[in-house]
């Protein structure tokens, strides 16, 4: 089928008659979605002429029973061609619908078309609204009479038509307000869901315009709603909530202007809170209509209605807004406050709790949602108010009343749910606000804290708590207060030890605050640990004093230890010893014991004992869970003998119970629970042997009568699959409302409730609760029975398992009708938890004898009358089938299913066998069969076209796209048949149906996903099935349900990923925009999913489609959002919705978007994006409040008035965001951080002022982030001195990013400054309240490390100015020497070592900074002593300014240095030496906090070393004893040899060698395995340390003699220069072993020196004094440092050169292969590791350096052969030369004329020739070698070398050959090296070397000469070649016997006089002759006169050359007089302007 034919004005009815009935539809709807497109851009000629045309074939299709979404687009096609089109026949088609709707026929057949016709009818009024005239009166008439007979889809369609008459005819409609009315008010308590949901959208249009509605009916509309929300679902609250709460909202502020003579009533709100009120308390039932309930006995309300009015009265508050909820709070609390201490509205506990969720919901909803961070703050001052009054009114009461009556008080009763909900609200309002809500804290007007801990004294449970975790949102909010009140609650404890109340609250309150210390880094202080400890002792001893408090003291005690254990190990494990006593002395040690407590005891001692034992073993519990490490195997035997009587004890609780009665009951269900949660977390072999019995208890508990629970539901969601979550409706999903939801899990409880279980304070949240909710005991003891038996199953045996399946099937079937479905739930809630510890243990279930009865067991559950229990049960036997893996097994089940499908026609029998099939292959990994897949898809097919039962399709296609899923390719064959039953379905279902359209959602996505990347293909079955699912995706977009839209959505997201071109943006991306505020979270996770990955690759047009869809609209038709995407973009209104959702996934969605988007556009758009950061980081509305800033600096600095600015910030008028909360803002931080980053890496002018100037010179539109550093700086100002801490690390982070990536960026309009400089006075406000007393260690440390930067970074050059900054490090210095014992500590002591370890690393940046700059600025000084520029003294002035601030402190801090060394060497030995470490700890940590401290040393350690190496370098190691005078306190235990103790006084040379050892062992322990999260920057900053270190004479002595730590650390460097590829790393390595080798030089100089001076013969021959490898010459690996060295040579130049490698040599890998191509920092690696090679000879013994110089030969030469290429580029001049420079080291090297070596060392030197004349000679690559480089070698053998190595024949000969081949080159560079060094040659001292180059090469330069006459030099080089020759001439005129001399000069002046040009010729000639010329005539007149015989002979002789002589001569004279004339004619003082005019004006 071609849908591409469906593109056109007109219908193409040729080809749609040719096509099937499910193919027309396709080909229909596709069309008329064309057409709605195109109808809008059609042109008005061709419209008019077609119109009539196609308003027929628009009629005719109405007629044709079109299908839902079909009627939908026939209708706004015919709406929107009359609205662009003309109007003349809309009459006639109004007439026509209205005609269609009287019809007569009743026939199914015919109710689409009037269905069709009504929609159209809609359609029509909406769009031309009055255009129509007065007909709409007709109409509606028309409609509200055919409703009264229309079944549930046509009262839908006329509701929905009716809405969209009155949104179009707006107040014209009056006259039909009333009736429409009416018929509203009956569909809105419709038996169908969907009537409901159409009749509240048509009502909430209709109270737009009808004044009546929230008038005079409102108390009668209030009523309809009510009744509505009975037995809704939760679309009906949804859309019943948005109608009474817009409506409530309109009568308190009204929206419309009432004429005049209209009378109405304005409602108040005290009005309007009565009206929910009275739904609320009293329901929304007539006493004539009274509910069952009400018949019984009972008047509570139904639970729907309690939500459904929750919602409405958020939706009440939310149309009002923000502004009105700020001002009106404090009375809408009051009502809403009241709701819940009404005494109707608590009857029963589950009535309080789920009215308690009901109310905790609204306040979250509208002060969370509606109230900035300043509005909420006053909220919780009014919460806080009405605390204190109910508190009050409390106390008042108790004092009235007597003891016992006291607490049956009727305002005590009322008070405490007031005070649950209050308070859980303040604490989530403080816990959102954060350290932001620290003023609220500090307002003694209000106390806060006073008022919360007063309530801990309350006598309600449910109120302590509340306020227990009231103060834990408090800690969580506020580290600072955590300690504060710990130890105000501890006191307390202490102190009102007598009072029940007292004890309870105090204690609940200590252990929320210890559960919320570990929600922030910095911890509490050990030591609260130990008072914890004792105060649970002291209570669980004192228990039995006083037995009215012994059963809270208990509860208490084991509170408080329960609440300890979530400290973790480290904390714990002080404790362990005294908690395992606890544990032992809470249980009976024999069976003895418990049968003499059982005789002897009572029910209250009972129940304190029960208690005693339920609390210890939950502690054991929260042991296992949070102190795992510490579960060794001597804890676990220790566990073992109260585990044991645990079990014993649970056999005697039937015993109990049968003895006391009910008594006991609940603390006997909770002593349950808690040994069911500590057996399952426990191994197997704790409880082995008592197997049968726990088993048994279990199987009584599962199956037995005696449960107290009336439901179980709450058991089955956690084992239902996430994906058929969807088959159970909106209750289970995610929603906004899920919070108040889930109480109406169908027959499941209200929920739970803190008081239920108080031990839950100290649990985790989920991500949906405010607070903990743990179920009632009886419900919690069922789900941990439920889990053991899960966990025990598998470790069952096989007889066992069969016994207990079938006691289960047995249960089963005798149980009463009434309660089997309870058993049944809980039956298969263990077993499906079983089937999955199975499959994790990774066990079989066992033979038939198990299968039988779990095949059994589950079957029966499938046919469940609960919907719940069938999923289940399905998602257990899918378990089943992975457990058994038999695939006949799996057959044998699917056919059990088939069988009952064909036989069974009940709803519940069908969904849940075909749901089965679905489910079955889920976790088989794809090996269903084709064959039963096929099967199964049939079965499927047929069951999802039942339209009897939408339940049985919406499990039919839920189940057919599990079956895609699994399916995989196997489906591919089933594709195109699936594809037209889902489009067939989708056009065809009603959508009142709207879970069966959300399953086939469901099957199209699964459909997209099997396809994947083939749906690119473009074959035409591939184009088929793409053009399907676009249509598949249109229908579901265009559905009205949300969910449908939210799967249409995912479906085309899946869709662009595999196809995306096939997607149209220009469409998607408005569907996607328009639905980012839906009221529907599903609908707005699948749209920022969505968006999410449209903008990784295409953020740019996603952007543009976004604003374009509202650039057009005027602001008062478009929401908040909308006018957010209009004002600034898609990212401002991401930023907008970050700032008000909650959701985590969404809100993580919304980020990655942003951050797609910003990585993509934001350095194109670089103003709006830095705009947007700036707008929400400024839109603070005290932000002028946040920290009041000093100005002293700038009222000193007059200059400086601009800056002021900054100080007193405030948001832009026009700045679209309000009060972002402080999330918002961090992340708009990091994305400020994340600009400049992106930035960077696009163009280097970003970061540059004068690049960016020039480039913005050539285009003014571009824009540069340095450009905006002002607002950049300004953004980080106010992040960084804002209240909230997290805030102020990111404005800090940011500010830090800012001043590494700016602060080196000249200022162009000012030279020698930076463009930072101006900025001085703003970094400096923005450090300063970091480093205030409160500040937090956190922000203090991350300030320092800002602190360093900007002072090392150098923009501060006046030292006025940096001594301001660097006055805040020394404060912050003083802070570190007052220690970590100060009193009062508010955090663990880790946090101490945190700040103090940043304090340190701050100031050794800063120190290596300043000593570096002083070094760098006295090298230039030593070289130059010139005058230097203004600039450069400002510098040097700042350098030695920082430089003296540093050194003022010096001395303190190398104190403070060594001793965070020496704790980070400590910390760094080996676990086994952890009780070597001293046990109260080092400097900066103690013993009880080494684990915290860890990670802050690890991340400073680099920096200190290298500060303390630089200053023991400044030193020298010349220890100078200042004393502690600087110091407040000792530094260390020891004091690095500084301690005032006599008996420990070391000398200065044991200071210096503890000094030096610690260095160097931290380095060599880190260098030896760098951590792998350790960055590249440590490893060079210990190596530099290290190399700073060696520069002192004294560490190298220590190295130089210890050769046994000079090859360990040789070796370290070699392992870290294979593992790091790092050229600066390598490179640091490679200084390092200069320095190494250079302390071995000495101590090898040193020794031969003493050995010389003493004559002893014996000490002379002493090996080890003349270097290594003694008289043999032998190198031991290993302990050799001259091999080590040579080892990483080796290393290093096999890397940048692999030819040199031997085994490669002759491969044909290097033969053939060309040259390398280095860069610069190759080449210094080699050239490097080449000066090391040179030096190692010198370090050996004569035998030694024999043994080495193969190697050092071989790599040398093998350089030199590599490097003289000519192919290279001029960084190869580098290694050559350093390669060359090597030669000439080790040829002149001492060894070479020693007397043991020398022979050697000849032979080896003239091997190293023949190599390199070899290479010469070598055909290969000739004409590539680079002969200067071969001939400078052979000159360093021949000058430098003694003379018997190179004056043999069989090596001077090849020589001299080679030079003679040399001189024969035409290549000019190579003459002129040739000729330079011939002459070093010819001057050689020794006759034996250069006597055979004269007598060789003397005549081949002179025929070289004499063939220049012929061809003169054409270029320069060749000029200088010439030149070059003649002094080789003269150098041999010099050289040669006086005798001799004469001939030479004859020879040499017809030479020079050759190059001599005449008179015409110099005047034509090139410059280089006449250069030659001058050359030539000046050594004519230079030699002559020396020779002058020689001279005059050879003129006399030969009278040509005298006349050519002649006439150069006389030129030349006359050339000097035309310059001298022409230099005096020249007149004075004149000259010629600098500046050249390029256009003559005259």
């Amino acid at each position: 089928m071609e849908l591409d034919l469906a593109h056109g004005l007109l219908l193409n009815e040729d080809v749609c008659s040719q096509l099937s009935e499910p193919q027309r539809a396709e080909f229909v709807f596709e069309w008329l979605t064309f057409l709605q497109k195109l109808l809008v851009a059609a042109a008005k000629a061709d419209l008019k002429e077609k119109q009539k045309k196609l308003v027929e074939q628009l009629t005719a299709l109405l007629n044709s029973s079109p299908g839902p979404p079909t009627r939908r687009l026939i209708a706004k096609n015919l709406a929107l061609l009359y609205s662009v089109g003309d109007t003349f026949s809309v009459y006639q088609t109004v007439d026509k619908c209205n005609e269609i709707i009287r019809s007569k026929d009743d026939s199914p057949s015919y109710l689409p078309t009037k269905l069709a016709a009504v929609a159209c009818l809609g359609a029509l009024y909406e769009q031309l609204g009055r255009m129509l005239g007065n007909t709409f009166t007709e109409t509606v008439g028309n409609l509200l009479k055919a409703m009264k007979n229309a079944e549930s889809q046509g009262r839908y369609e006329i509701m929905m038509s009716l809405k969209k008459i009155l949104r179009g005819q707006g107040v014209s409609a009056v006259s039909c307000h009333r009736d429409i009315y009416k018929a509203a008010r009956v569909c809105l308590t419709d038996r169908s869901m969907a009537v409901r949901c159409a009749a509240a959208k048509c009502l909430l249009e209709l109270q737009k315009e009808a004044i009546f509605m929230w008038s005079t009916e409102l108390e009668n509309a209030a009523t309809l709603c009510f009744k509505a929300f009975e037995g809704s679902n939760y679309d009906v609250r949804v859309a019943v909530s948005e109608l009474l709460g817009t409506v409530l909202a309109t009568a308190v502020m009204p929206k419309q202007v009432v004429a005049p003579r209209q009378s109405f009533k304005r409602s108040s709100l005290e009005e309007v809170m009565d009206l929910l009120a009275s739904g609320f308390l009293r329901g929304g039932s007539g006493f004539l209509r009274a509910s069952g309930e009400m018949l019984m006995g009972s008047s509570s309300v139904s639970r729907d209605l309690k939500v459904g009015i929750t919602q409405a009265c958020v939706v009440f508050v939310c149309s009002l807004g923000g502004q009105w909820l700020e001002r009106n709070f404090s009375a809408f609390l009051v009502h809403i406050l009241e709701l819940v201490s009404h005494p109707k509205a608590c009857q029963t506990q589950a009535d309080a709790i789920c009215c308690r969720r009901c109310i905790s919901f609204i306040l979250r909803a509208t002060v969370g949602g509606l109230l900035g961070e300043k509005a909420q703050t006053a909220a919780a001052k009014e919460i806080c108010l009405a605390v204190g009054k109910q508190n009050k009114a409390v106390d008042a009461a108790m004092t009235d009343s007597n003891i016992e009556m006291r607490v049956g008080t009727t305002d005590v009763t009322a008070s405490q749910h007031v005070l649950v909900c209050a308070l859980q609200e303040l604490g989530s309002i403080i816990l959102g606000l954060g350290t932001a809500a620290s003023p609220l804290l500090q307002d003694t007007s209000i106390g806060v804290l006073d008022t919360v801990v007063s309530v801990l004294l309350h006598p309600s449970v449910s109120a302590r708590l509340a306020a227990a975790w009231c103060l834990r949102c408090i800690a969580v909010a506020l580290p600072s207060q955590v300690s504060v009140l710990l130890d105000r609650c501890s006191e307390r404890l202490s102190a009102l030890k007598s009072s029940l109340e007292a004890v309870a609250g105090y204690g609940a309150a200590v252990a929320a605050l210890l559960e919320a210390a570990q929600h922030s880094s910095l911890g509490i202080p050990h030591g609260k640990g130990k008072v914890v400890v004792a105060l649970a002792e002291d209570l669980l001893r004192s228990a039995a004093q006083n037995s009215r408090l012994s059963v809270q003291r208990t509860q208490t005690g084991w509170l408080l230890l329960n609440a300890l254990m979530t400290l973790g190990p480290t904390v714990v494990h002080h404790h362990l010893p005294r908690v395992l006593l606890l544990w032992k002395c809470s249980f009976p040690q024999s069976t003895k014991d418990l049968e003499t407590e059982r005789s002897r005891g009572d029910p209250f001692t009972w129940q304190v004992t029960l208690e005693g034992r339920a609390g210890a073993l939950c502690a054991m519990k929260n042991f296992v869970l949070h102190c795992g490490d510490l579960l060794t195997e001597e804890v676990n035997q220790r566990l073992l003998p109260p585990l044991s009587s645990a079990i014993t004890l649970l056999t005697q609780l039937p015993l109990l119970t049968k003895s006391y009665g009910n008594t006991l009951k609940n603390i006997i269900v909770l002593f349950k629970q808690r040994l069911y949660e500590i057996l399952a977390l426990l191994p197997k072999k704790t409880y082995e042997g008592r197997t049968d019995t726990i088993l048994k208890q279990l199987a009584m508990d599962l199956t037995g009568l005696e449960q107290s629970t009336s439901h179980a539901a709450f058991l089955l969601p956690p084992l239902c699959h996430p994906d058929d979550m969807l088959l159970l409706g909106s209750t289970l999903q995610e929603t906004d409302h899920r919070f108040i939801e889930e109480q109406l899990l169908q027959g499941g409880l209200a929920g739970g409730s803190l008081e239920y279980d108080p031990f839950a304070i100290c649990q985790r949240l989920s991500s949906v609760d405010m607070v903990p909710v743990p179920l009632c005991p009886a419900a919690s003891a069922i789900v941990a029975a439920v889990n053991l038996f899960g966990v025990m199953f598998p470790r069952l045996s096989q007889i066992q398992r069969t016994q207990v399946l079938e006691l289960f099937c047995d249960a089963i079937k005798q149980v009463k009708a009434s309660r089997q479905e309870l058993v049944q739930i809980h039956v298969i809630s263990a077993f499906c938890t079983a089937l999955k510890c199975l499959v994790n243990c990774r066990t079989g279930l066992g033979a038939d004898e198990v299968q039988k009865p779990a095949l059994s067991l589950l079957m029966g559950a499938l046919e469940s009358a609960s919907p719940l229990l069938r999923c289940v049960a399905a998602e257990a036997l899918s378990r089943l089938v992975q457990v058994v893996n038999d695939n006949a097994f799996t057959l044998g089940v699917a056919q059990i299913s088939f069988d009952r499908l064909k036989t069974a026609r009940d709803v519940v029998s069908r969904t849940g066998h075909s749901l089965a099939l679905g489910t079955l292959y889920r976790y088989m990994g794809g090996t269903i069969s084709s064959q039963h897949l096929g099967a199964c898809v049939g079965v499927l097919y047929t069951l999802s076209q039942d339209n009897t039962s939408p339940e049985v399709q919406m499990w039919a296609l839920h189940s057919l796209s599990l079956l895609i899923d699994t399916g995989g390719q196997l489906y591919h064959i089933h594709m195109e048949q699936t594809f037209a039953l889902v489009l067939l379905l989708l056009l065809t279902v009603p959508p009142t149906h709207v879970e069966v359209h959300q399953s086939l959602g469901r099957c199209l996505n699964a459909l997209i996903t099997a396809l994947g990347p083939e749906l690119q293909g473009g074959s035409s079955s591939i184009s088929a099935l793409r053009k399907s699912c676009l249509v598949g995706c249109a229908v579901m977009q265009d559905n009205p349900d949300c969910l449908v839209q939210a799967q249409a959505i995912s479906c085309l997201q899946q869709l662009h990923m595999f196809a995306p071109r096939h997607v149209n943006l220009t469409n998607l991306v408005p569907s996607l925009c328009v639905n980012l505020c839906s009221s529907y979270l599903s609908l707005r996770r699948a749209v920022m999913a969505c968006l999410r990955q449209l903008t990784q690759r295409e953020a740019k047009e996603v952007s543009e489609h976004a604003v374009a869809l509202f650039k057009d609209l005027p602001s008062r038709d478009m929401a908040t959002l909308d006018a957010a995407i209009k004002e600034s973009g898609l990212e401002g209104a991401l930023f907008s919705l970050l700032d008000r959702e909650s959701d985590q996934q969404l809100c993580q969605d919304i980020k990655e978007t942003l951050n797609h988007m910003l990585t993509s556009m934001a350095v194109n758009n670089l103003s709006h994006w830095i705009k947007l950061c700036k707008d929400v980081l400024s839109a603070s509305a005290d932000f002028a409040a946040a920290a009041p800033i000093e100005t002293t600096q700038e009222e000193e600095d007059g200059d400086r008035v601009d800056d002021a600015s900054v100080f007193t910030s405030k948001p832009a008028t026009s700045c679209p965001f309000t009060n972002p909360c402080w999330s918002t803002r961090v992340f708009a931080a990091q994305c400020v951080c994340c600009i400049i980053s992106q930035c960077e890496k696009e163009d280097e002018a970003h970061v540059s002022m004068a690049l960016a100037q020039e480039k913005r010179l050539h285009d003014p539109s571009s824009d540069f982030l340095v450009l905006h550093l002002a607002d950049l700086i300004r953004m980080a100002f106010m992040a960084a001195t804002d209240h909230s801490d997290q805030l102020r690390l990111s404005g800090l982070q940011t500010l830090l990013v800012i001043i590494r990536k700016f602060a080196a960026v000249p200022e162009p309009e000012f030279p020698g400054h930076v463009i930072l400089e101006q900025f001085q006075a703003n970094v400096g406000a923005a450090l300063r309240p970091a480093f205030t007393p409160d500040t937090p260690p956190d922000v203090t440390a991350k300030a320092c490390e800002v602190c360093s930067a900007w002072i090392a970074s150098g923009v501060v050059s006046d030292l006025s100015d940096l001594r301001r900054v660097h006055q805040l490090l020394v404060s912050s210095l003083a802070n570190v020497q007052s220690g970590k014992d100060v009193q009062n500590q508010l955090y663990n002591e880790s946090a101490f070592t945190m700040e103090a370890l940043a304090v340190l690393k701050a100031w050794s940046e800063v120190y290596a900074v300043a000593v570096n700059s002083q070094t760098l600025m006295e090298s230039p000084k030593k070289q130059q002593q010139k005058v230097s520029s203004g600039s450069e003294e400002h510098s040097n002035q700042s350098v030695d300014g920082l430089f003296s601030l540093v050194q003022a402190d010096i001395a303190t801090l190398s104190k403070l240095w060594l001793a965070a060394l020496q704790d980070y060497a400590l910390l760094t030995l080996p676990s086994e030496y952890n009780l070597q470490l001293p046990t109260e700890g080092g400097a900066f940590y103690t013993a009880e906090t080494v684990e915290h401290a860890r990670p802050h040393y690890y991340s400073s350690w680099t920096s200190i070393l290298y500060a303390t190496s630089l200053w023991l370098n400044s030193t020298g190691f010349i220890v100078i004893d200042e004393g502690p005078a600087n110091l407040s306190r000792p530094v260390t235990p020891t004091s690095m040899g500084q301690s005032s103790s006599l008996a420990t006084v070391k000398s200065p040379e044991d200071i210096n060698s503890d000094r030096f050892h610690l260095i160097l062992g931290i380095s060599v322990e880190f260098l030896c395995s760098p951590r792998s999260d350790a960055p590249m920057d440590s490893i060079t900053t210990c190596l530099l340390a290290l190399q700073s270190l060696l520069d002192v004479p004294w560490p190298r002595s220590k190295i130089g003699n210890d050769q046994v730590l000079s090859v360990e650390l040789l070796n370290v460097l070699h392992r870290l220069i294979v593992t790091r590829e790092s050229p600066a790393i390598q490179l640091a390595v490679l200084e390092l072993v200069k320095r190494i080798i250079c302390a071995a030089q000495e101590h090898v100089k040193e020794k031969r020196r003493s050995a010389e001076v003493d004559d002893g013969a014996a000490e002379k021959e002493t090996l080890p004094e003349f270097g290594e490898g003694k008289d043999t010459g032998g190198l031991i690996p290993g302990k050799s440092l001259v091999f080590a060295a040579l080892e990483l040579c080796l290393c290093i130049l096999v890397r940048q050169l692999p030819q040199l490698n031997p085994k490669l040599a002759g491969s044909p890998m290097t033969c053939g292969s060309k040259p390398q191509i280095l860069n610069d920092s190759d080449c210094k690696l080699i050239a490097t590791a080449l000066g090391i090679l040179s030096e190692l000879p010198s370090v050996c013994s004569p035998e030694g350096s024999v043994s080495i110089l193969p190697t050092v030969l071989f790599l040398i030469t093998g350089v030199v052969r590599e490097m003289a290429v000519k192919c290279f580029t001029v960084q190869s001049s580098m290694p050559l030369s350093a390669a060359l420079q090597a030669l000439k080291t080790v040829v002149v090297s001492p060894m070479a004329r020693a007397e043991k070596s020398r022979s050697a060392w000849t032979s080896l030197l003239r091997c190293a020739v023949v190599t390199l004349l070899e290479e010469h000679k070598t055909d290969s690559f000739q004409s590539e070698v680079d002969e200067v480089g071969l001939l400078t070698a052979i000159t360093i053998f021949v000058l430098s070398a003694s003379p018997e190595v190179i004056a043999v024949d069989c090596i001077q000969n090849p020589c001299v050959e080679m030079f003679k081949k040399s001189l024969e080159s035409k290549d000019p560079v190579v003459l002129v090296r040739c000729y330079q060094m011939l002459q070093s040659i010819f001057q050689s001292p020794s006759r034996l070397v250069s006597v055979p180059y004269i007598q060789a090469l003397g005549p081949v330069i002179v025929n070289n000469l004499q063939s220049v006459e012929k061809k003169k030099p054409e270029c320069m080089l060749e000029f200088q070649a010439v030149q070059e020759g003649v002094k080789a001439l003269e150098c041999l005129v010099s050289t040669v016997d006086v005798e001799y001399r004469s001939e030479l000069v004859a020879i040499l002046l017809p030479l020079l006089i050759s190059f001599l040009l005449d008179e015409n010729a110099l005047v034509s000639s090139q410059s280089p002759a006449r250069s030659l010329h001058e050359f030539a005539l000046q050594n004519l007149m230079r030699i002559g006169p020396q020779h002058s015989a020689v001279f005059k002979n050879l003129m006399a002789t030969s009278p040509a050359m005298k006349v050519r002589l002649e006439a150069a001569v006389k030129g030349n004279q006359e050339s000097i007089k035309a310059k001298n004339a022409a230099r005096q004619l020249k007149p004075p003082g004149k000259h010629s302007p600098s500046i050249q005019l390029k256009t003559n004006f005259l």
